[in-house]
């Protein structure tokens, strides 16, 4: 092999080493915009402001949607009630475009939250759909607890 021959051959396994490591460094890079996404969602859910969110959710009292609305008006407690399920939507969001993992959201984000605030919201929600004609509302919160519950079936199959 002359001296050309072999500095092209050099210059390819470079181009390939460089690439191959590239490759290495996008997946730790996603990994770890992945992991930083799910600290931030994790912090909110801990923080005083949501846990206050959550109890005010869980102490509204009524049985469907038509006393919801005559005890605390169409969107009652709205700034509670919009931020718990909005974070449970966006958590869906997530989970339907495979950015978190489903055994992740189980471990870190309460299962039985997510079951109980759903199953409370569901007379709501549904209210709100045919009311304002929109099937979608809160349709990834929805999903969400599908999954949760479908996961813990799975399990107790097991």
């Amino acid at each position: 092999m002359d001296i050309a021959s072999i500095s092209a051959v050099i210059a390819a396994t470079g181009v390939i080493v460089g690439v191959g490591f590239g490759l290495l460094e996008l997946r730790n890079l996603v990994r770890t915009r992945q992991t930083d996404l799910v600290i931030r969602l994790y912090s909110h859910f801990g923080s005083r402001e949501f846990l206050e969110a959550r109890k005010t959710v869980l102490d509204l009292e009524f049985k469907d949607f038509n006393e919801y609305t005559e005890k605390y008006g169409r969107f009652g407690r709205c700034e509670s009630v919009s931020e718990v399920c909005m974070f449970f939507e966006g958590i869906g969001v997530l989970l339907h475009r495979n950015l978190i993992d489903i055994s992740l959201i189980n471990e870190l984000f309460s299962p039985i939250s997510i079951k109980v605030i759903w199953e409370k919201m569901k007379p709501v929600v549904e209210g709100w759909r045919n009311q304002f004609k929109e099937p979608e509302t809160l349709g990834w919160f929805e999903n969400l607890y599908k999954e949760m519950k479908q996961r813990e079936q799975t399990l107790v199959q097991s």
